[in-house]
């Protein structure tokens, strides 16, 4: 595998990490969406989009982390290709590209995506709550 080989390679798996947040977005907004638009309370129906969304965000999580570690991987292989001619082009390219690579840790993405979680649960049950303290005025031109 050349230098350009690897680099692609990074970037490809920066491309996977970017659409798993991309649908866990899209995920999140639709959950919050179908609860914002519902009228009546239904706090069995709240407790199952609950309980999906976590088992969603669970296996969206582990994606998360098998491409963070690929990434890891990767960048590692880059900062240990060694050119055979070290004052070619690929050694200039990686004096420079080097520093740019900077991917986020596990770590981070988990705190990122944990906090994510609990916000989202807990403004789908505030819209349960407040679904329950509305209070329905009957039509007075009926």
């Amino acid at each position: 595998m050349n230098y350009r080989d690897l680099i692609q390679l990074y970037f490809e798996r920066g491309n996977a990490m970017q659409n798993f947040w991309n649908l866990y977005v899209v995920i999140l907004g639709g959950v919050l969406a179908f609860s914002s638009l519902r009228k009546h309370p239904a706090p069995i129906t709240t407790a199952l989009v609950c309980l999906l969304f976590a088992l969603f965000a669970y296996e969206n999580l582990g994606a998360l982390h098998d491409v963070t570690a690929q990434r890891l991987a990767v960048l590692q292989a880059v900062k240990d290709f060694h050119p055979a001619d070290t004052a070619g082009a690929v050694a200039q390219t990686q004096a420079l590209l080097e520093p740019t690579l900077t991917p986020a840790t596990y770590g981070e993405v988990r705190t990122t995506h944990l906090v994510s979680d609990v916000l989202g649960i807990a403004a789908l049950i505030a819209m349960e709550f407040r679904r329950r303290k509305v209070i329905v005025m009957p039509d007075a031109t009926r």
